[in-house]
């Protein structure tokens, strides 16, 4: 985590903990009353011990992105717990000495936190501390959606609202589990929109019927200069659907779907005129959403005044524009020439076919010479356009 840290803004309507409640003694609990009474009633010299704590983090205003620290003065910590005001929690563990103990994540901003602590001897205390609020937050959109089904190529994928400096800090607190122990590492990117996002993609697609889990513990991690803090956690779920790939040959003008290996359609159809422009990508793209019926310019594309329609079963396949659609004024061409300008068109009834057996997350495998280049890691998701070993190194932890 960077040393420099984003302006944090103090509170002032907070009061300091008292010193005497953060050096409150832990005693043994007493013995019972009556004749015996207590060693000190009768006059002996076995007293217990007068043992405190002291916490790290202490005051209405203390400084976020600190683990928690609490030292036992004399004797050995029975237990510690540390507790947010909205029933949130910090995991830790004593020291082999007994006599400190920390927590595994740090503290988050704006947040009021209890400390309870026992000794061996059966004394406890308590301190209470609250951490200043971020000037700024940032956040994140995650992809795909939870608890949704999607292709083998679909990666997690993580656009941040702002910059991100400390992205090993990040990194680490970013958790994929899998039901089948899938290989996969994360891999820091521009995003098409200038954003920061990191993506976690397998080392080969995905096997049908995996379960995803992911949990971003970043509550209290500090992004960097410009970039500001986060003040919650995130998680997401997924599964992957049926094994599918969609095979585009730009120089034979076709289109296939396979399913577990086999093949079960194919289309004649026209992608972008090459020698500009208007040339369709070449390499894996990943179906990236279905969005049926929608209003296509292209000025929206840089091609000027060159068109404006309405486009039926539209499958996005990269942020730049890139689609495969229905396009029956384009008919004379499929098969035989790319006449579009950069998607892949095909007639209403294969559209509407493919539109309904594809899924989001399909990769879109296309090759050819008539192309105006390779489909770039941010543009949509283009991950499986980089070698194995090339995305490893984009790991901020490599």
């Amino acid at each position: 985590m960077s040393s420099a840290r984003p302006r944090i803004r103090r509170r002032t309507t907070l009061t300091a903990v008292p010193a005497a409640l953060l050096a409150a003694a832990l005693t043994a609990c007493s013995g019972g009353g009556g004749a015996a009474g207590s060693a000190a009633q009768q006059g002996g010299d076995d007293k217990a011990p007068e043992t405190s704590i002291s916490v790290n983090l202490q005051g209405g205003a203390a400084a976020p992105g600190e683990p928690v620290k609490v030292t036992l003065a004399e004797g050995k910590l029975k237990s510690v717990a540390v507790t947010a005001g909205e029933g949130g929690a910090l995991a830790g563990k004593i020291s082999t000495d007994g006599r400190t103990w920390i927590s595994e994540r740090v503290a988050a901003p704006g947040t009021a936190y209890t400390v309870e602590a026992k000794d061996t001897h059966g004394g406890s205390d308590k301190a209470t501390f609250t951490t200043a609020e971020a000037e700024k937050v940032n956040k994140l959109t995650l992809a795909p959606g939870k608890d949704t089904t999607v292709g083998i190529a679909q990666p997690l994928s993580i656009v941040f609202d702002h910059p991100v400096k400390n992205k090993a800090a990040v990194e680490k607190g970013l958790k994929v589990s899998t039901s089948n122990g899938t290989e996969g590492s994360w891999g820091w990117l521009q995003d098409h929109s200038g954003k920061d996002r990191v993506d976690w993609r397998p080392k080969e697609y995905w096997k049908s019927g995996t379960k995803v889990t992911l949990k971003a513990d970043l509550n209290g991690i500090d992004t960097g200069a410009d970039g500001g803090w986060f003040v919650r956690d995130y998680a997401t779920t997924f599964t992957i659907g049926a094994a599918q790939v969609v095979k585009v040959d730009l120089d034979g003008h076709r289109l296939s779907l396979h399913r577990d290996g086999k093949q079960v359609m194919d289309i004649p159809m026209s992608a972008g005129t090459p020698g500009g422009k208007k040339a369709s990508w070449r390499g894996t793209a990943v179906l990236m959403s279905k969005e049926g019926t929608i209003n296509m310019r292209s000025e929206t594309v840089g091609l000027g005044d060159a068109y404006d329609k309405m486009v039926d079963y539209s499958m996005r396949l990269t942020w730049s524009g890139m689609y495969a659609h229905a396009a029956p004024w384009n008919a004379r061409h499929f098969g035989n020439a790319n006449r579009s300008s950069g998607c892949l068109g095909m007639s209403d009834a294969d559209a509407s076919a493919l539109y309904g057996q594809v899924r989001v997350g399909d990769p879109f495998e296309m090759t050819g010479a008539d192309a105006k280049g390779t489909v770039a890691e941010g543009n949509g998701y283009g991950a499986w356009n980089v070698s194995w070993a090339d995305w490893q190194a984009k790991s901020a932890l490599k």
